[in-house]
C-alpha cells in the first residue's frame, strides 16, 4: 500500500523504466585530472559550496552530465535545489511556470525531474511519450497533498458555475477536475480570466488571500499551505527591519498576507530571482526555501543575501547520488493513469496558452 505523500500512488515505479537497461555505475574517484578539469565549473559556484564538499560533489556531477548524453536525457530543476544541482547539472531551471513551458517543448528521451512529485506529474502530462524519472518518488508537498480529486468534486457540487482555478502544486487527480492551473506568478490573471464575480483559487489559502487583495473577484479558498512559507511571521521580518533598517525584503506569495504585507515585493521564485538582478539590492532577505538565496547569489556577487532558513524536507530529497542512481538504473519512472492525464493535461494546456 503507498503512504501518503508517495508518488507511487499516482503511478512512480521503483523498477527501470522499460525500454532502457541499466549501466553500470561509473567511478566516483575525485582525481587531479578531474579536478582541473571540474575547476572552471568550481570557480563559478564558490561562494554557494565550501571546497570541503566540492570533491564529494564533482564525480557525481562530470558522472551526470556525462550520463545525460547517453541517455539523451535533461534535467529540469526547480529554483529550490540546492546549488549542485541548480548550478552544476541542471539543463533547465526555474519556477514551476517556467518548467512547466520548457517541460512541453523539451527534445530529449528522458527527463530527470528535480523537484517534489506534482512537477514531475505535470511533465509527465506535457510529455506522454516520454519517459520521466524522479530520483526520489518520497518528493512530496505538504501543499499538494491538502487536498484530493474528491475534495474538488465536492466543491464544484457546492459551488455550481463557479470556476476553479488549481494552482499547479497539485496531483494530477485534483488538477483533472479543474477547469485551469495557476502558478504563483500568473494567479491573478487567471483568476480575472474568467470574467466572474466569484472564482474558487484552491488549495493554496495564503496565495489566494494575497491575489483576493489585488482583485474585484471574491476569491473563494481552501484550507491548503506549504509548510515552508507558512513559517514565516511578520514579527519576523519586523526584526530584520529593527536590525537593518535598510534591509529590502521580498517574500513569496504562499506567505501569510501579513507577511507578504511586511515585504518591499513580493514575486514568484521566478518573478523574486528578475527583482533581485533588475534592483541589485545591498542586502537582501528572500522569505522563501532556504537553497533559492544560495542559487541567485551566484549571479548576484554584489547582493548581500540575509538567508532565513526554512528548508523544504521534500526538495531536500533530491541529491546528486539519487540523480546519478536515477540515470543509471532508469528509477524512479512516473506514469499517469490515461484516464485522469487527459483531463489533467487540458488545465495545464489552458494556463500555458493563457499565458502565451
Amino acid at each position: 500500500m503507498a503512504l501518503a505523500g508517495d508518488i507511487r500512488k499516482s503511478g512512480a515505479s521503483r523498477t527501470a523504466a522499460h525500454g532502457f537497461k541499466p549501466l553500470e555505475m561509473p567511478e566516483l574517484e575525485y582525481t587531479p585530472g578531474l579536478a582541473k578539469e571540474m575547476a572552471p565549473l568550481y570557480e563559478k559556484v564558490k561562494n554557494v559550496i565550501p571546497s570541503i564538499e566540492w570533491p564529494f560533489f564533482a564525480p557525481y556531477i562530470h558522472a551526470i552530465n556525462r550520463l545525460k548524453k547517453e541517455r539523451n536525457a535533461v534535467v529540469l530543476a526547480h529554483n529550490y535545489q540546492t546549488p549542485e544541482i541548480f548550478h552544476c547539472v541542471s539543463d533547465i531551471a526555474g519556477d514551476s511556470l517556467q518548467l512547466a513551458k520548457e517541460a512541453a517543448k523539451v527534445d530529449a528521451d528522458v527527463i530527470v525531474q528535480c523537484g517534489v512529485h506534482f512537477m514531475a506529474e505535470t511533465s509527465k502530462l506535457l510529455n506522454p511519450e516520454k519517459t520521466v524519472l524522479i530520483p526520489d518518488s518520497r518528493a512530496g508537498c505538504s501543499l499538494a497533498d491538502s487536498i484530493t480529486g474528491a475534495d474538488v468534486r465536492l466543491l464544484r457540487e457546492t459551488y455550481p458555475g463557479v470556476p476553479i482555478v488549481t494552482y499547479v502544486n497539485t496531483s494530477a487527480e485534483v488538477k483533472a477536475e479543474s477547469d485551469i492551473c495557476c502558478t504563483s506568478s500568473n494567479a491573478l490573471k487567471i483568476v480575472e480570466s474568467f470574467g466572474t464575480d466569484r472564482v474558487l483559487c484552491i488549495p493554496d489559502e495564503f496565495l489566494a488571500m494575497n491575489i483576493a487583495k489585488q482583485t474585484k473577484v471574491k476569491v473563494l479558498t481552501w484550507k491548503g499551505h506549504c509548510e515552508v512559507h507558512e513559517r514565516f511571521t511578520a514579527e519576523e521580518l519586523r526584526q530584520y527591519r529593527r536590525d537593518d533598517p535598510n534591509v529590502v525584503i521580498i517574500a513569496h506569495p504562499e506567505c501569510p498576507p501579513d507577511v507578504v504585507e511586511e515585504a518591499d515585493f513580493s514575486g514568484s521564485t521566478s518573478g523574486m530571482i528578475n527583482w533581485v538582478k533588475e534592483h541589485q539590492p545591498k542586502r537582501v532577505v528572500m522569505v522563501t526555501e532556504c537553497s533559492m538565496s544560495d542559487n541567485v547569489a551566484v549571479e548576484n556577487p554584489n547582493v548581500e543575501f540575509v538567508r532565513p532558513c526554512n528548508l523544504c524536507p521534500h526538495m531536500k530529497r533530491i541529491t546528486l547520488p539519487k540523480i546519478l542512481e536515477s540515470l543509471v538504473y532508469m528509477r524512479e519512472e512516473v506514469t499517469v493513469d490515461p484516464s485522469v492525464a487527459a483531463r489533467a493535461r487540458l488545465a495545464v494546456e489552458r494556463m500555458i496558452n493563457l499565458g502565451n
